[in-house]
């Protein structure tokens, strides 16, 4: 496989993971300075790893909501936030799967940073909850179940 075959794959799957509008975003914002760059990692990250088969997408999202939650690189979190509640294949998360990761990444990240990234989590799903079917609604702390049963 060529380099420039290595680029169109990883621009596929760049694509299929973040959107065709910031994909083109992305590339059109592009300067001699930046172009090698964008260039580079379309193939490495995009084709490279992103194309592997040892995990699936999904699980790649998930890896990375929590890598990035982890750094606190909270443009990147939301980037993939947007794209994984908004996927339009089986590696779409649901808002419960992205609240398990906020949830497992609490412990390990801390909770700072876990305040930060459900309420940059929960924006972004009040701007697409319509959307993607999901209802939206106020609960009460006191009466919700740490355990995951749902409100007791």
């Amino acid at each position: 496989m060529s380099r420039k075959d290595d680029f169109d794959q990883g621009l596929a799957n760049r694509r299929a993971v973040l959107g065709d509008a910031w994909v083109e975003r992305s590339l059109s914002r592009a300067t001699g300075f930046t172009a090698e760059y964008q260039n580079m990692i379309t193939r490495y990250a995009w084709h490279d790893i992103w194309s592997r088969d040892g995990l699936p997408r999904k699980s790649r999202r998930m890896m990375v909501l929590a890598v990035t939650l982890s750094l606190s690189r909270w443009e990147e979190f939301e980037l993939h936030v947007r794209a994984a509640l908004t996927a339009p294949d089986d590696s779409r998360l649901t808002p419960d799967e992205l609240k398990e990761v906020l949830l497992q990444n609490a412990i390990y990240a801390g909770v700072p940073a876990a305040n930060t990234a459900f309420n940059l989590a929960q924006a972004i799903l009040r701007e697409v909850a319509a959307d993607i079917g999901y209802d939206l609604t106020a609960a009460d702390p006191r009466q919700a179940d740490p355990f995951g049963a749902g409100p007791a």
